[in-house]
């Protein structure tokens, strides 16, 4: 059973309709004491970094988030804000984020985009990502993602960038550590790309993470 953290940020109805197209099954943990149980943890999001940092810290979900990734090591997807709240902070708002992944939140940089270039960046894009991690598992060729983003994450260990697009200039669109996945890219809109990422997601057991198998 995946459980998705409700904080009042984004339509997490499309990422448990995607779950669910795929044959796993999922909850919503809207309190502290529902989010105990988790094996497996989804922190979507959409919004503003600082406004998504309040929420967590006023539904009480930083300590109990922290004792289920960090002390007992349960596999956690961080998508879109939700991935940018794993880094230390964000050029959008001055509250401290997560800091999970020794990462920060950036805008895109305007002097390096050519002229004409949109931002946000939306859409489909091909994604660059690491083969080796498990969830990318069976992708066959280049996949293609659905963006919707002004912000991206600039990590400070290039071991810790999963996978990368290009918008402007290239940019790291995913990042991992051990138990850790964000992508800044929404899996639940990407369909066949985004169900195998889902899929790979749900069974996903890190090396030494006592949940696996559930």
């Amino acid at each position: 059973m995946i459980t998705i953290v409700d904080y009042d940020t984004g339509n997490l109805r499309s990422v448990q309709n995607m779950l669910r197209s795929i044959g796993v099954d999922s909850q919503f943990a809207r309190t502290a004491r529902e989010l105990e149980s988790a094996s497996r943890i989804i922190l979507p999001g959409v919004g503003q970094f600082a406004y998504g940092m309040r929420r967590l810290m006023e539904r009480d979900f930083i300590g109990v988030l922290r004792d289920k990734v960090l002390g007992q090591g349960t596999p956690v997807l961080g998508i879109c804000l939700g991935a940018q709240l794993l880094t230390r902070r964000s050029d959008e708002g001055d509250v401290d984020g997560l800091g999970w992944i020794a990462a920060d939140t950036r805008h895109f940089d305007t002097a390096l985009l050519p002229k004409g270039t949109r931002i946000p960046h939306m859409g489909w894009t091909d994604t660059d990502y690491c083969p080796a991690h498990p969830i990318f598992d069976g992708v066959m060729d280049t996949p293609r993602y659905y963006y919707v983003h002004s912000y991206h994450m600039v990590c400070d260990n290039p071991s810790d960038e999963l996978c990368h697009a290009f918008h402007g200039y290239r940019f790291t669109s995913g990042i991992a550590r051990e138990n850790i996945v964000g992508v800044q890219f929404h899996p639940e809109k990407s369909h066949r790309f985004g169900k195998l990422l889902l899929a790979n997601f749900a069974k996903w057991s890190p090396e030494g993470n006592p949940n696996e198998g559930s």
